[in-house]
């Protein structure tokens, strides 16, 4: 019997999931009932589709840049982001004649636009700039495309303190459907992202923490899915963009957009083109969070959706040797009471973290905040089980640590999901989110494919990366297959770079960027003084009360 096989059919939260189904491989997925919207048109999951790593802003850029380049008339294009900066390039990587190495966000989208493609764009309308806000950056963008004929608005049709976080753009070809795209992930057109597998930073960077210096690494993966769930990734876009309800309900805000030119409404989407034709072997299925909105429900998700929390949940429950994490902010008891329940029940499974070393904004508002929600996970795992998780971050080899803000996560090399939602409660039920959940469903190892299942080839090729190996083949993380010596492999990897400084740096630098990570705890009274506000601000609750109340999403 398959390890995938082995794993289903276990209970969760008092609920029988479905056991494996031979001819479909569902029982890793929520089935239509479990996603607990039946308002969205999303099927369950799709089959037939090829998901692809990108990592790094320097491979996605890139490849969305040559997409963009080669849009024509009748096509369509559709963006959806938490921030979005004119200015950052989509270079110099790429070589496209008809787009230039310094090609930036703006000048691309634009192009696509008056060669007749159809753009359309929901950027967050954010908060103002002195909170996290990037609202003169989407305003110009949008105002910049508008002007070129298509059309971009900001979008704040979401709880009041909320955001829209989701993070991915949609090429449809109707007169080449095979060619057809969606990328989804955490990577935003913005400035900073545009890094690559050395890490030196992006030149345009934007405001950050000093202890990443001038120019911040960032370490960040993109999916690109080509297939039949270009068409699902395409309906999550015309859900919001359908949505009734106004752009927001601010009267000076209103007034401010109608002055800028913004359109106050969303202009008609022309119907949807069939899905694309089937081209893999990867199921697909879409986990969205939406809040329940106070003063008017989304259409298609009255009391919010929570799907990215119900999938996480579900796959946990199945864990039986290594949950391998990259999150930006791990930051919430809720994961940890999760993580602890899968470590109890499974003897054999560990877990491995990598995550940021220090928080990517400074000032007294946010740095105690952010060091109350960097230690809740491990205050959280009991002591019999603590040994058992290992957290780790990264520094490029100038020794200058490296941002983490991937959003994934490897189970048992059978399920893998990537997106824009982080490990913590604003994510799992207060912004809105989007994340692509995978599972294989051919052969372990086939010729497109020589590394495995989707998820096995994402955690060996980030593994041998963070070890200093990612010019190797597949063949040289054999001593990675196996779930405890891979973990024992990455420990000792960071215990050598920690003893190197610990020495005062004798002797050659240790191969490899991982470090043992040790959050603040800070002292009892300050973690009382400061969680009143963590609570409300950096991870608030966006499900109804009936729901916060059973601890259910």
């Amino acid at each position: 019997m398959s390890l995938a096989r082995r794993l289903l059919g276990t209970h969760l939260l008092g609920t029988r999931w479905p056991r494996w189904d031979e001819r479909t491989g569902a029982g890793w997925l929520l089935s239509r009932s479990e996603r607990g919207n039946p308002a969205t048109d999303l099927p369950a999951w799709t089959g037939g589709n090829t998901v692809r790593l990108l990592p790094h802003g320097d491979a996605y850029f890139g490849e969305l840049a040559r997409e963009l380049a080669a849009t024509g008339p009748g096509d369509l294009v559709l963006v959806a982001g938490w921030r979005m900066d004119a200015d950052q390039r989509l270079g110099p990587h790429t070589t496209d004649q008809r787009l230039g190495p310094h090609t930036t966000v703006a000048q691309a989208l634009v192009a696509s636009a008056r060669r007749g493609a159809l753009v359309r764009g929901l950027v967050w309308r954010s908060h103002p700039s002195w909170i996290v806000g990037s609202r003169a950056e989407n305003l110009q963008v949008a105002r910049r495309v508008n002007r070129a004929g298509g059309q971009v608005l900001l979008d704040h049709r979401i709880r009041s303190l909320g955001s829209h976080h989701q993070k991915f753009v949609v090429v449809r070809r109707p007169g080449d459907p095979a060619r057809d795209v969606a990328f989804v992930g955490g990577l935003d057109l913005a400035r900073s992202r545009n890094d690559d597998l050395e890490h030196g930073g992006d030149p345009l960077r934007r405001k950050f923490a000093e202890a990443y210096g001038p120019t911040p690494a960032w370490h960040d993966v993109q999916v690109a899915v080509r297939g039949p769930a270009v068409r699902d990734v395409e309906e999550v876009f015309r859900e919001r963009w359908s949505d009734p309800a106004p752009m927001t309900w601010l009267p000076w805000q209103r007034l401010h957009d109608a002055l800028s030119g913004l359109p106050q409404r969303t202009s008609p989407l022309p119907a949807p083109a069939p899905a694309p034709p089937a081209q893999g072997q990867d199921r697909v299925q879409l986990l969205r969070t939406y809040p329940r909105r106070r003063a008017d429900g989304y259409p298609f998700a009255p009391d919010g959706e929570f799907s990215v929390a119900r999938g996480f949940v579900k796959a946990m429950e199945q864990a039986q040797h290594l949950v391998y994490i990259e999150d930006q902010y791990l930051w919430s008891a809720e994961v940890g009471r999760i993580l602890d329940a899968a470590l109890r029940r499974a003897p054999e499974l560990r877990i491995l973290a990598v995550c940021p070393r220090y928080p990517d904004q400074e000032g007294l508002l946010k740095v105690p905040p952010s060091l109350l929600g960097q230690g809740l996970v491990l205050r959280t795992l009991s002591p019999r089980v603590r040994d058992r998780v290992t957290l780790l971050d990264l520094e490029n080899a100038a020794g200058r640590p490296i941002y983490v803000h991937a959003k994934l996560c490897v189970i048992d090399d059978v399920w893998a999901c990537v997106g824009s939602a982080n490990l913590n409660r604003r994510s799992w039920t207060h912004d809105s989110e989007l994340s692509v959940a995978v599972t294989d469903g051919g052969d372990a190892d086939t010729a497109d494919r020589p590394g495995g299942t989707f998820a096995r080839e994402l955690r060996l090729r980030l593994m041998r990366e963070h070890l200093g190996r990612a010019g190797g083949g597949v063949d040289d993380g054999d001593d990675l297959a196996d779930a405890a010596q891979a973990v024992r492999v990455l420990q000792a990897s960071a215990a050598a770079l920690d003893s190197w400084y610990d020495g005062g740096r004798q002797g050659p630098r240790p191969p490899g960027r991982l470090r043992s990570r040790l959050p603040e705890r800070g002292a009892a009274w300050q973690r009382a003084l400061v969680r009143p506000f963590y609570h409300a601000a950096f991870d608030p609750d966006g499900r109804p009360p009936g729901k916060r109340l059973r601890r259910r999403y």
